[in-house]
């Protein structure tokens, strides 16, 4: 390894340490609590204000939960476990559902039930946050319930005629109509984003919990990938499928290719199947490869764009950013290929000058191409959480610390 590139890890390392300790974490300990009715925040606005009516997302307090967890088995601040507890306490509380399993989608500011819907990807970040839970409690209550919720999922979500998991299900977990995840997306029985956070999801499970047939779903979730998820011809990831397989969209995410040359290479790893480690660390880079395509004049990482030319989205979205610089730091161990961590270096730097909000903490939701950030959006709601970056500056010091050895 060369000195500039011991360098470029220093650099990145430095970053990942600053990010988390004065800007991320210090905003969701000071401002996310909701000390009147308990659990977190659904929505802080753009300036800082609560929109006390929104609702309480589970996508959102499972993140919280798993990266107060994450970040207190790396770094043992107390209050970090602190708050893991009263994410877990509330989700168990509130978000459970007592007479059918699973937990409900939303709430009301209050805890009730706002949409009851078991919507699988929701299942999974429930089932990735409380293995991390699990980890730094060894509660086997927690553990518990995590794998009740695996099977829940196999049981209800999983074809086992034309395989891959069905998107949603009733409160009951009966067919529903409206499987879609957002109203921006499509309303197909399968698609690539639940399937990359079931196969994330799985992957932690499986850390804790060496099951048999947790492995084999785990493997066959990397499968589906490589079959059916990535393009054969240019390496984006397909959005939507029927349930059949058959392709439903054009569009493609540059974001969410990155994320998954890296997640896709760190389930293979936890198999421990040393023929598809070596398969997927191909795959990975071709993926990596793939999404570079999306760095608008080497600066950051594009959002998504449409094979049929219709569609250009010339914005950057916070959690592009962060999985970039992991997925090309990945791809840079795989290769040691010095394009790969220089990519990484420039979409840090990027972050660092642009994305991130120096005055109150935390990211901003998106910046424009000129690097204003855009004041429409939130900076914490139901999708904007402190996972992706978070995650980001922990996966960035594990590499490095491998890198380095």
């Amino acid at each position: 390894m060369s000195i500039e590139e011991k360098s470029r890890l220093e650099y990145l390392g430095e970053f990942a340490v600053e990010q988390l300790s004065k800007y991320i974490m210090p905003f969701w300990r000071k401002y996310a609590v909701d000390e009147e009715l308990g659990g977190f925040y659904g929505h802080i606005n753009h300036d800082m204000s609560i929109d006390h009516n929104a609702v309480k997302g589970l996508v959102l307090n499972a993140r919280i939960l798993w990266t107060f967890s994450a970040v207190y088995k790396k770094f043992k601040n107390k209050k970090d476990l602190d708050l893991a507890k009263r994410a877990y306490d509330y989700i168990s509380k509130h978000f459970y559902d007592k007479d059918f399993g699973g937990y409900y989608w939303s709430l009301t500011p209050e805890g009730s039930p706002a949409e009851t819907k078991k919507q699988i990807y929701a299942q999974a970040f429930t089932v990735y946050a409380f293995s991390e839970y699990y980890k730094i409690t060894s509660n086997p209550e927690i553990l518990k319930k995590a794998i009740e919720l695996f099977r829940l999922i196999e049981e209800y979500s999983f074809d086992p005629e034309r395989n891959g998991y069905v998107e949603a299900c009733t409160r009951g977990w009966k067919e529903i109509g409206d499987l879609r995840l957002s109203p921006k997306d499509m309303n197909e029985k399968k698609s690539m984003n639940t399937h990359l956070h079931v196969l994330e999801a799985y992957t932690n499970l499986y850390t804790v919990w060496k099951d048999a047939f947790l492995k084999k779903q785990l493997e066959n979730l990397i499968g589906i990938f490589v079959a059916h998820i990535v393009n054969k011809e240019d390496f984006h990831l397909e959005l939507f499928f029927d349930e059949d397989w058959n392709s439903k969209s054009t569009l493609f995410s540059y974001g969410h290719d990155i994320e998954a040359s890296w997640l896709l290479h760190e389930a293979a790893l936890v198999s421990g199947n040393k023929n598809l480690i070596r398969n997927i660390e191909e795959l990975s880079v071709r993926i990596a490869n793939a999404a570079k395509l999306g760095i608008f004049q080497n600066k950051a990482l594009l959002y998504e764009d449409d094979r049929a030319g219709r569609h250009s989205d010339h914005e950057f979205e916070w959690w592009a950013q962060a999985e970039a610089v992991v997925g090309f730091l990945n791809a840079y161990a795989i290769t040691l290929n010095e394009a790969y961590i220089e990519y990484a270096c420039s979409i840090a730097r990027f972050i660092e000058e642009y994305v991130v909000d120096k005055k109150n903490g935390e990211w901003y939701f998106r910046v424009d191409l000129e690097g204003k950030a855009i004041a429409s959006h939130e900076k914490a709601g139901f999708w904007k959480c402190p996972y992706h970056n978070a995650r980001a500056c922990l996966e960035i010091l594990h590499r490095k610390n491998i890198l380095n050895s």
